[in-house]
């Protein structure tokens, strides 16, 4: 008698021990989702940040020297981008819209100080127009009003715009007399200016 009980609570003990619990597949089936959530996450933050330090070294890399290409003049006369530095004369291309308060406001207060500029750096302003095929014939009607001594070029499909990386705009570039891409600047705030004039004094010193 004693030996069947025996054998009965050994088998008992054996069954407890290995009597699996209901819920175990569901708590299975939530880690394994949990740990898959987990490495997708942390590939997607692994890729974007090689995605990042790609597109950095990539502009970096195509921006250091202004691309060969040719863009519009408002009299619709085609002027290759290479004729727009000479040496030992620094270049300030700006990109701009005529929808973009910013851009116009930046241009506007630079026009103020370009005879002064130009006197102590031999700097030349460029404004190039990304306005597309809708707003593009508002730029000459909105130059001439404000009546900029810069020269003006069209970019209306952005081919330059996205040689140059621009994402947004405003967005400066200061170019040296061999075409190289000095110093940028992207958007612009009141008193910007003033280190548009230093890195020009730094150019030419």
């Amino acid at each position: 008698m004693a030996r069947i009980l025996h054998n009965v609570e050994v088998r008992f003990e054996i069954e407890s021990l290995t009597l699996p619990n209901p819920d175990w597949h569901q708590r299975l089936y939530r880690m394994n989702k949990t740990t898959k959530l987990a490495r997708w996450i942390a590939l997607t933050a692994l890729w974007c940040v090689a995605s990042n330090f790609a597109f950095a070294q990539t502009s970096s890399q195509s921006a250091s020297r202004l691309p060969e290409m040719e863009l519009k003049d408002m009299e619709g006369q085609m002027v290759p981008i290479s004729s727009l530095y000479a040496e030992g004369t620094p270049t300030l291309i700006c990109f701009w819209a005529t929808w973009c308060s910013p851009c116009k406001r930046e241009l506007n207060n630079y026009a103020e100080l370009y005879e002064d500029w130009q006197d102590e750096t031999g700097v030349q302003i460029v404004a190039v127009s990304i306005d597309d095929s809708r707003s593009v014939r508002r730029v000459a009607p909105y130059v001439n009003s404000v009546m900029w001594d810069y020269t003006v070029l069209l970019d209306p499909n952005r081919d330059f715009a996205r040689a140059m990386q621009v994402v947004n705009v405003p967005h400066t570039f200061l170019v040296n007399g061999y075409g190289q891409i000095v110093w940028q600047h992207n958007n612009y705030s009141d008193g910007d200016e003033e280190e548009v004039y230093e890195q020009l004094l730094k150019l030419v010193q």
